[in-house]
């Protein structure tokens, strides 16, 4: 497997992927944030909580990257549709089991179950992350997919 590869380029499909949703987010198209969501996991202030959880997302897209990468090592080749196809996938399971798991570990995130008492200053995902608005999916989606396009690109040509 090519570790500088992975490393550097897990790093760039990670950018891509925020710079992305960060543009759709500017656009209107979603409220989602997951730097956001990750960085008020330590902190209460947005401002501190974006760009902690910015860092804290590269991370969490290097490990990622390293699945992706483990695959395409497996696979013995890295393709752009096998790296998009990967990214769909990717999509599937965050937005049906890694973000409604959120809320029950989230200090700072409301559940679906939350009533007027509530303290918390982050609403639910909901299902498909549809609490950040009806286009959420769509734009996660071709947000993963991006980062699964650029992983095979990359990784082929590493």
């Amino acid at each position: 497997m090519d570790w500088a590869g992975w490393a550097l380029f897990g790093l760039v499909a990670t950018t891509a992927l925020t710079a992305a949703l960060t543009a759709a987010q500017l656009a209107g198209l979603t409220r989602i944030d997951f730097p956001l969501a990750l960085g008020t996991l330590v902190t209460e202030d947005p401002d501190r909580a974006r760009v902690i959880g910015f860092v804290m997302h590269l991370g969490v897209g290097q490990g990622f990257a390293l699945g992706y990468a483990a695959t395409f090592a497996l696979l013995g080749h890295a393709t752009w549709w096998i790296g998009a196809l990967l990214g769909f996938v990717h999509v599937g399971i965050a937005l049906t089991v890694l973000l409604p798991l959120l809320p029950g570990v989230h200090p700072r995130m409301a559940s679906q179950r939350a009533g007027l008492a509530s303290t918390a200053v982050l609403e639910p995902p909901g299902l498909f992350a549809l609490n950040y608005g009806n286009q959420t999916p769509a734009v996660a989606a071709v947000v993963h997919v991006l980062y699964g396009l650029v992983l095979g690109l990359l990784l082929r040509a590493g």
